[in-house]
């Protein structure tokens, strides 16, 4: 890795240093930061990355939606093989904004605002945006920004970092002058070194996504759209350009670069696929959900398919109370478009919050049997079982959480399935993990007291031994948390 400031707030996140998993009883792994290890990203820049993630769900919050959370991420997949990131240990957040943002952090967070959902209107434009941040990730542009700091004295990468909160969550300006820093003098020469990191990545955003087989045009495209969109605004910047600045030049760059690709459409989706703007529609419902006409207003004016229109309709019906009529436009979309997931998962989460509970136990086992795996069938299938089975629901969720350790919303299922099938101490653990999870490591290490402490008077002192360890982790983590 290159050469980096290891002092004043860096260095406190340097001794961040993942401890080994500790063994609950019956051989079952307690969770630990960092578990999964060995991003090429470098240990630094991984502590750094999921340090910042916590601080992050801290102070923002964050869109809790499987299905677009399974999407942005299965997209995020197929671009990383032509990325040039390497074996990265990645994570995505979705965030509840309607501002035009998206972000990627060293060690491998990326971030998605629901605005870039709604500002995008093709699924090639919002891969534009990853493929561009994926590129940042690829060149390593916070760690060589170190570099620079040694030679500048602009700010330590945690301090970049710590600046970022503000930035990616909702600051816009204040954030960004942070991440400037306060001397004029260096913000010239910080300006100039970003456009050249802009350009590395839009140049690796570009090969990616032809080789993922998405179309290149589309991103000077989306750069001339957000400046058309900054006219609009009276010359204010959506909150990306604050920390991707556009030039006419670097349109002009893109699109030479663009024009030199030929997408691969045979690896890509069918052109008529509607997943995109399905998932699109969600995240204008979210972003318009007191007005849900004018969601689907946003949404025909870019002339979707007509499937998704229909799905958005369903939505807004199971908004209304509509439950039947939801579930019969769904099963009729599920019935035209078989492979397509997201729509059956829609139906069995509509079901589900009207505690129609057979249903959506029925649709959930269904799609499990064809995707095992698939995130949003999981929890609809945990959350019913939290109804009907706790014991079965708390041994599926210690299993899930094995499979998202950064799941935060996996580890508040767990505490609820171990309250109510009697494993109290499970319960407190799982709750502890929630809390660190989203920032609150202080009130985490509380909650790990009182584990230890049920589990002594239950004489399970093997677990109470593990207890203590992973109580040593959270003050890691404490301690690097302290230096945003």
């Amino acid at each position: 890795m290159p050469s980096v400031v290891k002092s004043g707030l860096l260095a406190g996140l340097l001794a961040f240093t993942p401890l080994p998993i500790a063994q609950a009883g019956g051989g079952d792994p307690l969770p630990a930061l960092g578990s999964g290890g060995g991003s090429v990203s470098g240990g630094e820049e991984y502590r750094l990355g999921r340090a910042w993630l916590r601080q992050f769900r801290a102070q923002t919050q964050t869109w809790q939606d499987p299905i677009a959370d399974t999407y942005a991420e299965s997209l995020i997949a197929r671009l990383l093989p032509y990325s040039n990131v390497g074996d990265l240990d990645w994570t995505v957040t979705l965030v509840d904004s309607r501002m035009l943002n998206a972000f990627a952090v060293p060690g491998g967070v990326i971030g998605v605002n629901q605005g870039l959902f709604a500002f995008a209107n093709t699924e090639d434009a919002f891969a534009s945006v990853l493929a561009h941040e994926l590129g940042h990730l690829s060149q390593r542009h916070y760690a060589r920004r170190m570099e620079r700091a040694e030679e500048t004295q602009l700010p330590t990468m945690a301090a970049m970092l710590a600046a970022m909160v503000l930035a990616a969550g909702g600051a816009g300006n204040a954030g960004v002058a942070a991440m400037m820093g306060s001397q004029a003098a260096f913000i010239q020469d910080q300006l100039a070194y970003s456009r050249r990191f802009e350009q590395e990545a839009d140049r690796v955003g570009l090969e990616a996504m032809a080789e993922a087989g998405f179309d290149p045009e589309a991103m000077p495209a989306m750069f001339r759209a957000m400046q058309r969109l900054t006219s609009l605004q009276g010359g204010n910047p959506p909150e990306f350009l604050l920390t991707h600045p556009v030039t006419e030049s670097r349109i002009s760059d893109t699109q030479a670069r663009a024009d030199q690709f030929q997408a691969s459409r045979a690896a890509s989706r069918d052109a008529d696929d509607p997943s995109y703007a399905m998932i699109r529609a969600r995240a204008l419902l979210g972003l318009n959900g007191d007005n849900p006409a004018q969601a689907m207003t946003e949404l025909r004016q870019d002339d979707p398919p007509q499937a998704a229109i229909d799905y958005l309709e369903a939505l807004i019906a199971a908004q209304g109370n509509r439950v039947d009529a939801a579930l019969a436009q769904l099963d009729s979309l599920a019935e035209k478009w078989p492979d397509l997931t997201l729509i059956p998962a829609s139906a069995a989460q509509i079901a589900l919050d009207a505690s129609r509970y057979d249903s959506a136990l029925t649709r959930s086992e269904r799609i499990l049997r064809l995707t095992p795996d698939y995130l949003p069938a999981q929890l609809v299938r945990a959350r019913v079982l939290l109804q009907r089975a706790p014991d079965e629901a708390f041994a599926a969720l210690r299993e899930l959480s094995r499979q998202q350790p950064e799941n935060p919303r996996v580890y508040d299922l767990l505490a609820e399935a171990a309250g109510r099938s009697g494993h109290k101490t499970w319960g407190l653990l799982a709750r502890a993990e929630t809390l660190q999870l989203t920032g609150h490591v202080e009130r985490a290490i509380k909650q790990l007291d009182i584990a230890e402490d049920n589990a002594k008077r239950e004489d399970d002192f093997g677990m109470a031994s593990r207890l203590q360890e992973r109580r040593k982790e959270y003050l890691g983590y404490r301690d690097a948390l302290q230096q945003f």
